[in-house]
């Protein structure tokens, strides 16, 4: 499983650690990530994704992930969250067909 995070696509930076002699050594920054389920509106199913804290704090911010895909730019977004996307528009036309 692939340290990045599947709504932001942040990942894995590197960088060194400074002692107090000035001796530097790489280490790596690993990001927050959790694996979550998110409750979707339009598809009523939790999405199960694995998201950095940050980026459930954005969705949260944005009204839910139902809101922050579909306002997000494709361009923006990773191949998966475009993905949960995709599916999220073809249920909401679903829903607008059968109502009208």
């Amino acid at each position: 499983m692939s340290r990045r995070c599947e709504i932001t696509g942040k990942t894995v930076l590197s960088g060194n650690n400074v002692s107090h002699a000035n001796n530097k050594t790489r280490r790596r920054f690993l990001p927050n990530l959790q694996e979550v389920s998110m409750l979707s509106d339009i598809l009523n199913e939790p999405i199960r994704m694995r998201v950095s804290t940050r980026a459930m704090r954005t969705v949260e911010h944005n009204g839910g992930i139902d809101a922050f895909l579909l306002s997000t730019p494709n361009r923006n977004l990773p191949e998966e969250a475009q993905t949960v996307k995709r599916r999220i528009l073809r249920a909401k036309a679903k829903k607008e067909a059968a109502a009208a």
